[in-house]
């Protein structure tokens, strides 16, 4: 099998225990987020490896957790504090990626990117997250095309452009649906005290502003 059903909540949780199975063996995942589809592993290196080579991304790229809730990022060592905290209660669940230190003894290093610290969103699409809750760990992810390509809107066109993967059993696709042209989240830089606009997607500059501004530490 190598599409599964991932629209309804009853689709979801039957996909589950195969979406568990086929990453404890190794296998790599397409699914949907609220912004475009991603591909994804569990946060290992290995699968980390195996991500880099279907995606064919330039080695020291890292790729970004997705989690089911600032627990969950706290448990596997990330440490969001001061202005992070101010957004995250602002924009947590959605498409907001933050930039945070921490994770040493708990996730690969190939997850970190050159400021030192880890990408990290909770999701604000209600199947990743929970699939993500029920798994118990953080999936990453990055867009669902190759370098420099367009993202995939849909299983369709994710096998189009994975077809070997797709038919050998490596990828599994989730079918959300077609999602059509979103915006990306955007992505903030928390490793220091003063947080970095790295890139501004779905959420305004002006938003972040204004929230940053509000924080009285």
């Amino acid at each position: 099998m190598t599409t599964l059903p991932f629209s309804t909540a009853a689709e979801v949780d039957a996909a589950i225990p195969a979406v568990a199975q086929h990453l404890a063996a190794g296998g790599l995942l397409a699914h949907p987020t609220e912004t475009v589809y991603g591909l994804g592993s569990r946060p290992v290196a290995e699968d980390l490896a195996a991500l880099a080579r279907l995606k064919g991304r330039e080695a020291g790229k890292p790729f970004l957790l997705l989690v089911a809730g600032i627990e969950m990022a706290e448990r596997f060592g990330l440490q969001p504090g001061g202005a992070a905290r101010a957004l995250i209660d602002r924009f947590w669940p959605g498409p907001l990626t933050l930039v945070l230190p921490g994770g040493a003894a708990t996730l690969p290093d190939v997850l970190r990117g050159p400021e030192g610290g880890i990408a990290v969103r909770w999701t604000a699409h209600a199947g990743m997250a929970r699939l993500i809750a029920r798994l118990e760990m953080p999936l990453t992810s990055t867009s669902a095309n190759r370098p420099g390509e367009s993202t995939a809107p849909g299983p369709g066109a994710i096998a189009d452009t994975f077809p070997g993967p797709v038919r050998q059993g490596r990828l599994l696709v989730l079918d959300g649906g077609a999602l059509g042209q979103r915006p990306p989240s955007t992505v903030v830089d928390c490793t220091h005290a003063a947080p970095r606009l790295i890139r501004e997607g779905a959420i305004s500059s002006r938003e972040l502003r204004a929230t940053v501004e509000s924080f009285a530490p």
